[in-house]
């Protein structure tokens, strides 16, 4: 603090950012419990249909999770008052960026594996329910996400908050794909709605990746 800086206005400032890590962490265990529901109910779906996209979607439901439990993480040192490094910023954005790779490569094999083998899911009622609420409750937990990310200047929630977005991606692809599969028997559309999923979650952690090594670069 230099002498001229006025002191109400260091509180101030602090007294903002506190409340930007609070809602950053309340926005993060919503993450989490929603992630943690949702995950179940389109695994649990999708088996029963036999249905990639499905099964690909609850996963990604348990990245965000994990995603959340990483926010959780890099937002729990400033709330004990901890100045958080460059290095633990970087962490954070590497992690959440394996985790798209991570669910890129899984659905990727099986989709191409059910494409390969010409195996047939079922419709999915629950499942196209589950993608329509997904749709509603996603952009705006995104946009939440994003505005905290800006303001507190961290790469690793803004990176979370995108990918809350993917799910958005995500959720309309994987409507399209059951909705087809149900309506017009077009059993292909669910292997390449989860292909879809492969695409999108690939190259979001790539970007991140790539920022990542820019910046340790520079």
């Amino acid at each position: 603090m230099t002498v001229s800086e006025p002191a109400h206005d260091i509180i101030t400032h602090e007294a903002a950012r506190a409340k930007l890590v609070r809602r950053g962490r309340w926005l993060a265990w919503f993450t989490i419990a929603w992630n943690a529901v949702e995950g179940v109910v389109a695994i649990a779906s999708g088996v029963a249909a036999g249905s990639i996209a499905l099964v690909g979607f609850g996963v990604d439901s348990y990245v965000e999770v994990f995603a959340g439990s990483v926010i959780l993480w890099r937002l729990a040192a400033e709330r004990h008052g901890r100045a958080v490094s460059d290095v633990a910023e970087r962490r954070a954005v590497r992690l959440i960026a394996a985790t798209f790779l991570v669910l890129a490569v899984g659905v990727g094999i099986e989709s191409l594996r059910k494409l390969v083998s010409g195996t047939h899911a079922e419709e999915s009622t629950v499942g196209i329910a589950l993608a329509v609420v997904s749709l509603i409750v996603m952009p705006l937990l995104a946009r939440a996400k994003r505005r905290v990310g800006e303001r507190l200047g961290s790469r690793a929630v803004t990176a979370d908050a995108t990918e809350t977005t993917l799910c958005v991606w995500l959720s309309a692809i994987l409507l399209v794909g059951l909705v087809a599969n149900a309506a017009l028997g077009w059993w292909w559309a669910d292997p390449l709605a989860a292909l879809g999923v492969v695409y999108v979650a690939g190259r979001e952690g790539i970007e991140h990746w790539r920022a990542d090594e820019l910046d340790d670069c520079c």
